[in-house]
């Protein structure tokens, strides 16, 4: 085990972490104080302090573990959710699906905006390598957030998605997956099928995206 190497891999991840996980959790708390719940809000929790959104087990803990145990070849971690009343929204079934996109979208803005300060300490020729690691992390996290929450199997965003846009009898159906869809989303990514069907089309569209977008711009700091 490299401790040297552990401790670089960690202050140039801990930032876009940090600010990944708690941008996502705010902006799922923010969507649902917009359409009608204030449940979040009231609890505190829609706030960009990470401390209100870090699980020590799951945010700390478990990424840990999973690192030892598999050499850094297999990480996984999650984020206390922000409580959400559906109930309490003004129209429960459409909103719920702005609710549950809001977090995997403010993933992706957050790696658009990472892809700039790469883009920008290219043209400004700066060449840290701290800071360029850690642009790279910033776009490889949120992407990974993005893609990963969009997977359509409640309790990730994708399979709130999904309910939401489903008619109801279906809709029913797929949200009774929800007790056990952590241990089914977990199966699925240890036996490579998220990775594989999932994870990796998404990404290289997420990155195909964020390099159409900033082409521009890195054309004219040229």
């Amino acid at each position: 085990m490299d401790i040297a190497n552990l401790i670089q891999t960690i202050a140039i991840y801990a930032l876009p972490v940090l600010f990944a996980i708690t941008v996502h959790e705010a902006a799922h708390g923010y969507a649902a104080r917009h359409f009608g719940d204030n449940t979040a809000f009231m609890m505190g929790r829609i706030t960009l302090n990470p401390l209100k959104h870090i699980d020590p087990f799951g945010t700390i803990l478990m990424p840990l573990l999973l690192y030892f145990a598999t050499s850094g070849a297999f990480l996984f971690g999650y984020a206390k959710p922000v409580p959400v009343n559906f109930g309490n929204l003004r129209n429960p079934k459409r909103h719920m699906v702005w609710v549950a996109l809001a977090g995997p979208a403010s993933n992706f803005a957050q790696a658009l905006l990472w892809g700039l300060a790469l883009v920008l300490m290219a043209g400004m020729g700066i060449q840290e390598p701290f800071f360029i690691k850690m642009a790279q992390a910033g776009i490889l996290v949120n992407l990974v957030m993005w893609a990963f929450n969009l997977f359509p199997l409640p309790p990730l965003d994708g399979g709130r998605i999904l309910v939401g846009l489903l008619p109801y009898k279906q809709a029913e159906l797929v949200s009774r997956v929800e007790p056990w869809g952590f241990f089914v989303v977990m199966f699925l990514v240890i036996a490579g099928v998220v990775g594989t069907l999932w994870l990796r089309p998404l990404m290289t569209l997420g990155y195909a995206v964020i390099n159409t977008v900033l082409a521009p711009l890195l054309f004219l700091l040229q």
